[in-house]
């Protein structure tokens, strides 16, 4: 799964960040905790992605067999109960000491941080089994604990907590979460990663063993079009969001949203050829998201 910077995600592909809440080393499209962050919310922002990130590097990195990763995933969320709780961190301490802090200090909702543990235990059965999801329903309802609680982290830290907001936050987080699940098919289908869904793969008659060998056909083709433009209704569903948030978090989400819009651009030119290569930003295209988030 990828962590995602809804600043998320997934999503949640790496990126370093100035802050020192944990070392993080990875590639992100999204910018994490970055300078157009509000500066006293770096801090408990970095503790977040460090708390999901680690999580994710359990999930995904190195060469643990799936019950090992299950057992490290189940003692990573015994242990974020116990520092909840108010016992010092044991394990993974540079993680924890720093979100035991933000937990108390801003009274983070356990149960979001808690679903993402939740999400990252069902990507590492799902791979294991080699299983798919049924339809859409049942992937957003993935994105819902994979990418979802980052973004209500976020908005709980900034002070946003109204219906409306929260239901947009969904929309730009479950839409990043699929949107590199379309960018990254041609690493997650040889990882036994499957995201398209059943239905959708039904329905474009699009046959597993195609997507496995990477084959690309008119029908998969179609098929990563349609699902590019599921994510892209999903953004813009989200998008108004970005109005308000102020400030230095406000363009910070602007920048995000658009990153997320530039990307489904790159699948969208590629014609369905995503499936065998994986499109990345470049500098020009960062300074067309920068163009485009001025007329948000």
């Amino acid at each position: 799964m990828t962590i995602l910077a809804v600043n998320p995600t997934s999503a949640p592909h790496r990126a370093s960040t100035p802050i020192q809440a944990a070392p993080i080393t990875h590639y992100e499209n999204f910018p994490v905790a970055s300078l157009l962050c509000p500066p006293r919310l770096r801090q408990p922002i970095a503790a977040v992605y460090a708390f999901a990130r680690t999580a994710d590097d359990i999930a995904d990195e190195g060469q643990a067999t799936a019950a090992q990763r299950l057992a490290d995933l189940a003692a990573y969320r015994s242990e974020l109960q116990s520092i909840a709780a108010g016992q010092p961190p044991t394990r993974w301490a540079g993680v924890f000491g720093p979100l035991q802090a933000t937990l108390h200090e801003h009274r983070l909702p356990l149960a979001l941080l808690d679903d993402l543990l939740d999400a990252f235990m069902q990507d590492v059965a799902m791979t294991r089994d080699g299983a798919s999801y049924a339809d859409q329903a049942q992937l957003l309802d993935y994105c819902r604990r994979s990418a979802n609680p980052v973004g209500r982290l976020l908005l709980h830290l900034y002070g946003v907590q109204d219906a409306a907001a929260l239901r947009q936050s969904d929309a730009i987080c479950s839409a990043l979460q699929l949107i590199n699940f379309w960018q990254d098919l041609s690493v997650d289908l040889p990882r036994v990663r499957h995201y398209l869904t059943d239905a959708d793969c039904a329905a474009h008659g699009v046959a597993r063993a195609d997507l496995a060998a990477l084959r690309r056909t008119p029908e998969s083709d179609r098929l990563i079009l349609d699902c590019a433009a599921w994510a892209r209704q999903l953004m813009l569903e989200g998008a108004p969001l970005v109005r308000r948030l102020g400030g230095r978090a406000g363009w910070e989400l602007r920048l995000v949203v658009q990153g997320g819009l530039r990307i489904l651009d790159k699948v969208e030119a590629l014609g369905g050829a995503s499936l065998c290569r994986r499109p990345v930003l470049r500098p020009l295209d960062w300074l067309r998201m920068a163009a485009r988030s001025l007329t948000m």
